[in-house]
């Protein structure tokens, strides 16, 4: 994995514990020589996490909607900015530029990030591994519910598998580097369920 694209809160968050992971996680990425993409801000963990890559001078990508640059939260100091026109150009690119996606704790954005990228993967657009940090169980509600949406019949198992979870950096990217892309379709039919 040359790039690796992190999906997270534009806050910090309420336990501290989040920021100290996303600055961990961004030193982790560039002393392995990953380079990091994300959502071009300078606030919350996605300040964070760039700022830990830029840290241990390694190589950070913004992607930024052009509205979001007059509120003055791009990041100054990255290697490259990218402005786009809407959040659907943003996402669309950041895809593009990485190997692979993990996302920190955050909010509606965060979630609908990973989200899309977990689809895409299930529709066999992409291959990509795709992880959570599951910083403090902050995620384990959310795992919760991928396990309901087996047992009810709206997700292969093989498919909820393609969410890799860890609450350790290594063991993470360690899953990521070795993730195989299931090979079978998204579809349940009746005879399955």
């Amino acid at each position: 994995m040359n790039r690796i694209t992190v999906f997270c809160g534009s806050s910090i968050g309420t336990e501290q514990e989040f920021e100290i992971n996303a600055k961990l996680l961004g030193q982790k990425l560039a002393k392995e020589n990953i380079e990091l993409v994300y959502g071009g801000a300078n606030v919350g963990l996605m300040g964070a996490v760039a700022d830990g890559a830029l840290i241990e001078k390694g190589n950070v990508i913004g992607v930024l909607p052009n509205f979001l640059k007059s509120k003055e939260i791009a990041h100054k100091y990255l290697t490259e900015l990218i402005l786009v026109d809407s959040m659907h150009e943003r996402k669309t690119k950041m895809n593009e530029l990485c190997d692979g996606v993990i996302a920190l704790p955050g909010g509606f954005g965060t979630i609908e990030e990973l989200f899309e990228m977990l689809t895409w993967s299930q529709l066999g657009l992409h291959k990509k591994p795709i992880g959570i940090l599951n910083i403090n169980g902050f995620y384990n509600e959310l795992i919760n519910l991928l396990n309901t949406m087996v047992n009810k019949g709206f997700l292969k198992n093989v498919n909820k598998q393609m969410l890799l979870v860890s609450d350790d950096i290594d063991v993470l990217l360690n899953k990521m580097k070795n993730y195989e892309a299931p090979t079978v379709g998204k579809w349940i039919d009746k005879k399955t369920v």
